[in-house]
């Protein structure tokens, strides 16, 4: 499923790949670019996360260049909600295999 079929504002979950997409949404809700500090490797990111304040510890933030070139690398794709049954912002995401 693609972002574009998923119904607007809706509380099921939407898939996408769209950079623009996936920044924005993040943003909306105070989200930054992270990846896990102990799957770091090489100077490079390991596995990716968005993070919220307060910053998790575990959790290192990148760019979103840098977040950009491996969630492309890695081939996956952005499983969010935009809005909770209630209509409130979500938070829900997770990244799933393309």
């Amino acid at each position: 499923m693609s972002s574009s079929q998923a119904k607007t504002h809706s509380s099921e979950a939407q898939q996408t790949t769209d950079h623009d997409v996936i920044r924005k949404w993040a943003e909306e809700r105070g989200g930054n670019p992270a990846t896990v500090k102990a799957t770091e490797e090489n100077g490079h990111a390991g596995i990716l996360r968005i993070d919220f304040d307060p910053p998790d510890k575990g959790l290192d933030r990148i760019s979103w260049d840098e977040f950009f070139e491996k969630f492309d690398e890695a081939g996956i794709a952005f499983l969010h909600q935009d809005r909770t049954n209630d209509g409130e912002l979500s938070r829900f995401h997770k990244f799933v295999r393309a």
